[in-house]
């Protein structure tokens, strides 16, 4: 519960314990989950091994898709650990997610910052709580990747857009836009654009554009000091690009903007094509358990449609959510950044009485609170028979008090008590991250599916301490995981490859996949000098191939 009126203190204080809990279960034990994260990580690693801050790199391929910020960040926490005397910091994935983690914390926290425009602290807390509690931000809390960090400099540039758009349309409000939220825009565009290039750009360019269409009216942005914000933005962003286009000679803008840029626009990338719709059907299940929220809010944004507070909240919404539904490349992840919109607009109205009166539509759409936790114990039943996994029926159990306290939050709601029935719903979550992340994930029947950690310690114990730094090939899986957590110059090779990489002699070991075992023999023949460690059997979950593969080892 929350007082009448929390004081900005108490509203951190509980925002921050609220993250802590709902991001850090399976923070520090959650593997490499291939592809995208370890690609970052193993990026930043070699970011460490080259002392290269301008150039990216993936083992000896560039890595030009997207621009340097993340890495940057990474890169610094692993140094910083390192100084520290953390063992093995380069190799531990849990510090590349340090960014998201404090990206996600920040993005909620500049929810709270942003929603104070509009309405209470209080309000402003359940806005803040309600996004934090969403099942994607807790996703990406836990990836080394961008998403965590971009989501957090699209609220911080379109929080100060809010104040500076109030502050000529509602004056009542006593809302400052001066030098100081210029800067916190400017800023943040130019964060975003070193992590990931136009996205952040793009919400506050295409609100401003809708606000002034719909306004007839341009003067407003004459606060943000366009020209001396423009060359701010420049002087931090710049120097990067520069020096990346000189040492690449071009090709990072051809690679970047041309090929990655455009195929997500052209097709979709990388098998992600979707057809128009797919943000808004996966909404249901990546913003729980705050969508229902936004199907019971959605008439009051309606009928506040021309309210200015809820005009500017819809243009950071709706033009850029139509623009990632209609290019065909699609992932949950790319709309976050709009999540914060959404639960300021559901917090709004809340605190204008929106909620006081529900109709039958209404209250159906609640009963998605339990079913949506009802995922997690059926995936555990699901693993249970597919693959013959001994998951312990505490998994099962413990989902279910998960969606027991769901159900209890729609029954809250349904009585009208309101505010009870958020707090349920956000401890609801924190049950369900709880059996996801530990309940699931941490099993030791989920080791089969985690084969890299697997791998990387056969050889570890092939190989005693201090008695020599093998160099390792590989064949068939050869996934990003596998890669950081071994070695950033493992061999990508076939079964006859692996058998000539360990005729060379030295330390080595070859990790061999039972389909390349007939060409790996046939090409090794007799030979007293290699042995099979041991072989590992798992599932990529990557496809879901079941794979086992042999840890052959050369002293």
């Amino acid at each position: 519960m929350i007082s009448q009126s929390i004081s900005h203190g108490s509203a951190l204080v509980r925002l921050v314990i609220a993250c802590l809990i709902l991001f850090l279960v399976g923070f520090f034990t959650l593997p490499p989950m291939d592809r995208d994260e370890p690609r970052f990580a193993q990026a930043s690693k070699q970011m460490i091994e080259t002392g290269d801050l301008v150039t990216i790199h993936f083992q000896e391929e560039a890595r030009l898709k997207k621009p340097v910020g993340i890495y940057w960040l990474q890169a610094g926490v692993v140094k910083s650990a390192e100084a520290l005397g953390v063992p093995d910091a380069a190799h531990k994935i849990w510090l590349y997610r340090i960014p998201s983690l404090l990206g996600a914390l920040t993005a909620v926290l500049l929810t709270y910052w942003a929603a104070l425009a509009i309405m209470t602290r209080n309000g402003a807390y359940i806005a803040a709580l309600l996004f934090a509690s969403t099942i994607l931000i807790g996703v990406e809390a836990r990836l080394a990747k961008t998403d965590a960090v971009i989501t957090a400099t699209v609220v911080a540039a379109m929080g100060a857009l809010l104040r500076v758009y109030l502050a000529r349309r509602e004056p009542l409000l006593k809302v400052t836009a001066g030098a100081g939220n210029a800067f916190i825009f400017w800023t943040a565009l130019a964060i975003g654009i070193l992590v990931k290039g136009p996205v952040t750009p793009m919400m506050p360019i295409l609100a401003m554009l809708v606000l002034s269409i719909k306004d007839g009216d341009v003067s407003w942005l004459k606060v943000l000091r366009p020209a001396r914000g423009l060359l701010w933005c420049l002087a931090l962003v710049l120097p990067w690009f520069i020096l990346i286009t000189l040492k690449t000679h071009g090709a990072f803008f051809a690679e970047s903007v041309g090929k990655d840029l455009g195929s997500k626009v052209a097709g979709g990338q990388e098998s992600h094509g979707m057809w128009p719709g797919f943000y808004l059907a996966a909404f249901w299940a990546t913003a729980w358990p705050m969508a229902p929220f936004a199907a019971v809010a959605a008439p009051f944004v309606w009928a506040q449609r021309r309210d200015p507070a809820v005009t500017f909240l819809l243009a950071w919404l709706v033009p850029a959510w139509l623009v990632f539904e209609a290019v065909p490349t699609k992932l949950p992840h790319y709309v976050l950044p709009l999540y914060p919109a959404i639960a300021i607009l559901i917090a709004l109205g809340f605190v204008r009485g929106a909620f006081a009166s529900w109709r039958i539509w209404q209250k159906a759409v609640l009963v998605l609170l339990p079913i949506v936790a009802l995922v997690v114990p059926g995936a555990a039943v699901f693993g249970i028979v597919k693959y013959d996994m001994a998951i312990s029926p505490l998994t099962v159990v413990a989902g279910l008090v998960a969606a027991a306290v769901a159900a209890g939050a729609a029954g809250l709601l349904w009585r009208g008590q309101v505010m009870m029935g958020i707090f349920a719903a956000v401890l609801a979550a924190m049950a369900l991250s709880a059996t996801a992340y530990i309940g699931i994930l941490r099993l030791p029947a989920f080791d089969y599916f985690a084969l890299s950690p697997r791998l990387s310690a056969a050889v570890a114990a092939a190989f005693p301490a201090g008695s020599c730094d093998p160099e390792i090939a590989a064949t068939s899986y050869h996934e990003p995981s596998l890669i950081f957590l071994t070695r950033t110059d493992l061999a990508i090779t076939d079964g006859a490859g692996a058998a000539t990489f360990l005729k060379q002699g030295g330390c080595r070991a070859a990790l061999v996949e039972a389909k390349d075992e007939p060409a790996f023999q046939a090409a090794l023949g007799p030979s007293d000098e290699v042995a099979l460690a041991t072989r590992i059997a798992g599932i990529n979950l990557n496809g879901g191939h079941k794979l086992d593969i042999g840890v052959y080892v050369r002293h």
